[in-house]
Order: C-alpha cells, then sequence, then structure tokens
C-alpha cells in the first residue's frame, strides 16, 4: 500500500499499472453481530463512533467490468450515518440480498460492511472487458451501482430493479484506502481540486442535480422561484449553486446566522432562519399547525414580492413536508428525497390535489446525470462545498458530526492521502475560483 501512496503522491501514475495488488486494507466498517447494539435508543441517542471501525480487511476480486481505486479522500453522507446507527434497517440485510443475485456478487455478503458513497482516487486495476479506464488514471465515482440485465433501467438506470447505491447498499465503499466499483461509476477527476475537495461533490452534487435540474426531477427552469431547505447543509448547498447558476431564485431555509452567511457567499440574497423566525410546525408529536405553514407562507412572499415556490426542493421529510405541500405554488412542485426528519410524512391532500401541485420522488441520479453533474463542477460553475476534514480513523467523529447535524456542506475524510491541498494539477483554473472553493472552510 505504501508503493501506491508513494506513486500517485509522486504523480508516477504509469508506475501502478502492473503495481501488485495488496491482500488487504484498511476500511471503515460496521460488524453485522453488533446491528442490534442500540436496540431501544433515540436515533439521536444513537453514537456512530461506537459503531463504525477502522478495520483491517481482504481485498475483493476485480470482476469483468469492474476497477480497484485508491481512495485518496472520500466524505461523509447521511447514509453512512444511517448504516452507522443501523436505521431504517441493517444494511446487511441489502448485502444479503444484492448476494443472492448471482456469485460475485456473493462477494458483498460478508459479516463486516465497508462504508463509504464518495471518492476521490487513482484507478491501480481494472477487470477484464474495461477500455475507457487505466491504472493511473485519476477519478471520481459516482454511487449508482447497476446490473443493467433488466430492460427497465436502459431508458433511465435509476429504473432498474438491481440498482443499488454503492457504500451502502453494497460492499467495498469509499471510507477506505482502497475501493471496488464498477467502471461506468468513475468520472474524471477535477484538476483545479485537492483530493478531499474533488471527492465531495459526489453524492450530494448528482442528487441535487437530478432532483432539481434533470427532466427526471423538478426540471427547474430560468426565473423559477426555488425553496431550498437546509441551503447550507451537504444537498441544500449544491441546489443554491444550482439554482443561482440556472438563472432560478432560491429562497433558502436555514437555521443560524452563521448558515444564512454562507448563503449569502454562494450568492443567494432571500433567506429565511427558521430558528429566528421560531417557526414550529408541529404543536405536538402528532399534530401539526397549519397556523405555522400559512405564516411561513406569507413569509416567502414577503421576500420573493408576492410568489409562491414553483419548485420545493424537501429532504428534511417529516419535520417540514406538510409545510412544503402547502407553500407550493398553484401547480408548483415538491420534489423530494432523503427524509432526514422522519420517512412517515403527512400533509393535507387537499392542498395538493385542488391546487394540482405535485409530489415528485427523487433518488441519486443515473450516469449520465451524475457524469453532467461533474462537469459542471469541472468547470468551475459549481464548487465544493467542505468545511472540514478529518483523517480515516476519525470517522466516526465526522459521522457524528452529520448525524448531529453541527457541521456545513461537506465533511470530508482522507484516505491515502497524508494530509489536505494535495492532489491540484491546474493551479490557474484553481487561483480563479479559490475564494468560491474556499467559502465553506473553518464554518
Amino acid at each position: 500500500m505504501q508503493d501506491i501512496r508513494d506513486a500517485i503522491l509522486a504523480d508516477d501514475t504509469a508506475a501502478l499499472d502492473g503495481q501488485p495488488v495488496p491482500e488487504s486494507y484498511r476500511g471503515i466498517t460496521v460488524h453485522a453481530d453488533e446491528a442490534d447494539m442500540f436496540e431501544g435508543m433515540a436515533s439521536r441517542e444513537k453514537d456512530p463512533r461506537k459503531s463504525l471501525h477502522l478495520d483491517d480487511v481482504p481485498t475483493p476480486e476485480v470482476a469483468p467490468g469492474e476497477a480497484l481505486v485508491a481512495v485518496m479522500a472520500s466524505a461523509i453522507n447521511y447514509n453512512t450515518v444511517w448504516t452507522s446507527i443501523f436505521e431504517p434497517v441493517s444494511t446487511f440485510s441489502f448485502l444479503k440480498r444484492y448476494g443472492k443475485i448471482s456469485p460475485l456478487a456473493k462477494r458483498h455478503d460478508l459479516p463486516y460492511h465497508v462504508v463509504g458513497s464518495d471518492l476521490a482516487g487513482v484507478v491501480i486495476k481494472t477487470g477484464e472487458g474495461v477500455h475507457t479506464w487505466k491504472p493511473g488514471d485519476k477519478v471520481v465515482a459516482h454511487c449508482l451501482s447497476v446490473e443493467l440485465e433488466a430492460p427497465d433501467g436502459h431508458d433511465d438506470t435509476m429504473m432498474d430493479p438491481e440498482q443499488r447505491i454503492w457504500g451502502f447498499e453494497t460492499n467495498f465503499g469509499g471510507l477506505a484506502e482502497l475501493a471496488l466499483v464498477k467502471t461506468n461509476q468513475l468520472m474524471p477527476k477535477p484538476d483545479h481540486l485537492t483530493w478531499e475537495e474533488a471527492a465531495s461533490p459526489g453524492l450530494v452534487n448528482s442528487t441535487a442535480y437530478r432532483q432539481l435540474v434533470s427532466a427526471n426531477g423538478a426540471n427547474m427552469t430560468q426565473g423559477d422561484v426555488v425553496l431550498i431547505w437546509g441551503a447550507s447543509g451537504g444537498l441544500g448547498s449544491y441546489a443554491t449553486q444550482f439554482a443561482l447558476n440556472g438563472g432560478a431564485t432560491p429562497v433558502c431555509v436555514v437555521s443560524s446566522p452563521e448558515k444564512a452567511e454562507i448563503c449569502r457567499k454562494m450568492g443567494a440574497e432571500l433567506i429565511i432562519d427558521r430558528s429566528a423566525e421560531g417557526y414550529k410546525f408541529w404543536s405536538d408529536p402528532e399534530t401539526q399547525d397549519p397556523r405555522e405553514w400559512k405564516r411561513f407562507g406569507q413569509k416567502i412572499r414577503e421576500l420573493t414580492g408576492g410568489d409562491d415556490p414553483d419548485i420545493v426542493f424537501e429532504h428534511p421529510g417529516r419535520e417540514t413536508f406538510g409545510a412544503s405541500v402547502y407553500v407550493a405554488k398553484r401547480g408548483g412542485t415538491i420534489v423530494t428525497c432523503a427524509s432526514t426528519s422522519g420517512f412517515m410524512h403527512q400533509y393535507d391532500n387537499r392542498y395538493l390535489w385542488m391546487n394540482l401541485k405535485r409530489i415528485i420522488g427523487s433518488h441519486f441520479a443515473n450516469y449520465k446525470e451524475a457524469y453532467l453533474a461533474n462537469r459542471l463542477v469541472a468547470q468551475g460553475a459549481i464548487h465544493p462545498t467542505v468545511s472540514r476534514v478529518y483523517p480515516l480513523h476519525e470517522t466516526g467523529e465526522a459521522a457524528n458530526d452529520v448525524h448531529h447535524n453541527s457541521h456545513q456542506g461537506k465533511v470530508g475524510v482522507l484516505g491515502l492521502a497524508p494530509e489536505e491541498g494535495l492532489g491540484v494539477t491546474n493551479t490557474e483554473k484553481r487561483e480563479q475560483h479559490l475564494e468560491a472553493i474556499n467559502r465553506f472552510r473553518g464554518v
């Protein structure tokens, strides 16, 4: 592993062709025999630092159409939090189900799960039948793992019945020194970004692109008013950038003055600090308060000059969904994913059906959408939102930050990279965008 790291740090990527693959590597895992460790505890009390382990694990076989990647950096997503607290179900049920479809898929059904759905790194080995990628290529990976043996996915790969999220519903994820991916997950690493910056957009950038920009999502157009929950967070920070970049008007919902300031730095002008306004959409755990929906809607109109949102970018879920349906304009769209505050949504259907609104479910992105989202990052039109970076052995702490929403943007994790700031090969482009690249740092 040290020889691989040294070759990458020396930018001698040609030396990786034919380099022996290590028999094992270090990865962040959860253990099947600990899946009940938090039983009976409230979600907020479950501690990822207790369930995420740094283990030495065997290197998997590289099958046709796959690549083994030396991971220089990765990042935390909410699916790693779900994995670490075994909610809504243990991910070992996903691995067991996947293992039944073929002998090669059986490799993933193990008593440990190497987690993580982002990476930036260098290809060190490819399987048979791979022609586009070779050892030494600097890459990032999107997290759609898809079999494409059924007809359903050939129009939109997200519709494939064997579609999975790599590192969440599959094994050998990116929070590790090595990762196993299908080569149709790979994309060129943006050359003006460091390893940790390049790793961080992956899942959330592609998810926000499909959810907001793609015709498979809200199909945002110029002039749209877009209400964005958690506008300075992992998903919301990219939705805010896409809205601004695409000629829409974001209305950014945040929970503190510090988060509001980040949105202003991104270029947003219409901001609601929900904590300062004191919105309480639930009068008790079972009852929502429509008067608060109305007060929230009035605030949006006050900011927009009387307009309701054409699009509501939804991901908190249970806590906010009733308000989201209410405030969307007549004929407007609520596009939803994730549900970080709870999966059981409640809303008043009268405001949906009588006002001809639409709810669209959105989940990650297909390869084309992920590629286009990454291309915007490479062009410097969309920027990474890294606020803090942890070493691999402190991944539990990083996941705990995300679990308790004590972070901004994305939290990065170093893999083989010994320190931050490495991996840039286009310094001229970086200088052009340095302020935007760094605007989440240290917040």
